[in-house]
């Protein structure tokens, strides 16, 4: 029997152990995270020793100790000294990513593939991170992935994701499509397999082995297509871009959203506030931080050249988008979980931001509610309300004060499940 085959039969095997042996009354209980404090990301003083109720996947109350009664036989979950902050998230992240380099996988089977992703999209929960946006994938595993996560089978965040992401030949991308009645199709078949997304490469790219990272390859014509074709089909769309004037054409067709950004004129970044557009950063991966993955994954030369010739332009970018009061949301473009400079990727990302003129309140705010206000789903993630669904860390500080307590993460629920809990080790 071949690998693939034995690969498939365990995939099918470990689904059906999921599904037999779940408890018919899983999460019946009510749960009372007791003692710690609630982060507040409007502003307002937060809640100390505070009482926080979930009720299956949900948050039931939030207050006080002295006025919210905690059912008596709810499960207790002392969180004495702790901070509770809603759930990270994290809006560009490629779960199945395999950059150039000595580690490179080549020849990578699907079910492979499948497994890595899962793998990953497990560590991502694992630290800290409940939801994410995949932002290009192959050959539709994410949507897989995404329904075994949804399912119960495996833990994972929850994802949100592009499919594969549409390039002209030659672009950066993973679906090379041509005209615009080819990105019109390429468009309707990701919405087909379910992508609430569509990505576009409407520039080079980092990775890219030719052409320069600020090449618009896009005709007029076919981003106007790929553009509308999403629109009228409930897709937002986004862009990975480091050339101005891709980026500038985009934003008159109404795209919803940017990756990267290494390039934005103040001019632009005036019509993106205007406009409402959203910004994913990505800052990370062109700062110094960075150099310790791509030195792991064994980046060649070249790469690391590209790499740093974006660097100093990316961050006066953000700096920039920043200032102009830019709507800014949290993507690393690296696993969400990837070490760099002594946390994670994620974290990281809003440190920077804070270090680029966000205050602690605003980072923390553009790793949590305002992803989930770029996805359309904020009344459900991304705050600690009742009613919200109860994706909740646990840090010993207050990240809205200072944002680098987000490294000391010891605790994460995802959907009232506990998927961490260093007290108990």
């Amino acid at each position: 029997m071949s690998c693939a085959s034995l690969i498939r039969r365990a995939l099918v095997s470990l689904g059906a152990v999921a599904v037999a042996c779940a408890p018919a009354t899983a999460f019946a209980r009510v749960t009372a995270l007791v003692g710690g404090n609630v982060v507040d990301l409007s502003g307002k003083a937060p809640i100390r020793d505070a009482v926080l109720l979930v009720d299956g996947d949900r948050i039931v109350a939030v207050g006080p100790a002295a006025t919210t009664p905690v059912p008596a036989d709810a499960e207790i979950v002392q969180m004495r000294g702790k901070w509770l902050a809603p759930g990270l998230m994290n809006m560009h992240v490629h779960l199945g990513l395999n950059l150039p380099g000595a580690g490179r996988l080549y020849n990578e089977s699907r079910e492979a593939k499948a497994l890595r992703m899962l793998d990953n999209a497990q560590k991502s929960l694992q630290s800290g991170v409940t939801t994410i946006r995949l932002t290009g994938e192959d050959g539709g595993i994410d949507f897989a992935v995404k329904k075994a996560i949804d399912g119960g089978t495996f833990d994972g965040p929850r994802i949100h994701t592009a499919g594969e992401s549409l390039v002209p030949t030659g672009g950066h991308g993973k679906l090379e499509v041509d005209g615009p009645a080819a990105f019109a199709k390429g468009v309707r078949e990701q919405a087909k397999r379910g992508a609430t997304w569509i990505k576009l490469g409407i520039s080079g790219g980092i990775s890219d082995t030719h052409g320069d990272i600020a090449a618009s390859p896009f005709t007029d014509a076919e981003m106007k297509t790929a553009i509308e074709v999403a629109h009228r089909n409930g897709l937002k769309v986004t862009g990975h871009t480091g050339s101005p004037q891709a980026s500038e054409y985009a934003l008159e067709q109404g795209i919803d959203c940017f990756e990267h950004g290494y390039w934005f004129t103040p001019e632009l970044l005036q019509k993106m506030k205007a406009k409402g557009t959203w910004y994913v950063p990505t800052i990370v991966v062109s700062q110094k931080g960075a150099l310790e993955f791509y030195r792991k994954i064994g980046s060649p030369p070249w790469y690391l050249e590209r790499q740093a010739s974006v660097g100093k332009v990316h961050w006066e970018t953000l700096k920039s988008a920043i200032k102009a009061g830019v709507n800014i949301a949290l993507g690393s473009d690296q696993y969400p979980f990837e070490p760099n400079e002594g946390t994670t990727a994620t974290v990281r990302e809003a440190e920077l931001y804070a270090e680029a003129g966000m205050s602690s309140a605003q980072a923390l705010r553009a790793a949590t509610i305002e992803p989930a206000r770029m996805l359309g789903v904020d009344k459900e993630v991304g705050d600690l309300k009742p009613g919200y669904l109860a994706d909740i860390i646990a840090l010993d500080a207050d990240p809205a004060q200072d944002i680098r307590a987000l490294r000391s993460i010891s605790f994460v629920m995802k959907g009232g499940k506990t998927v961490r809990d260093d007290a108990v080790r």
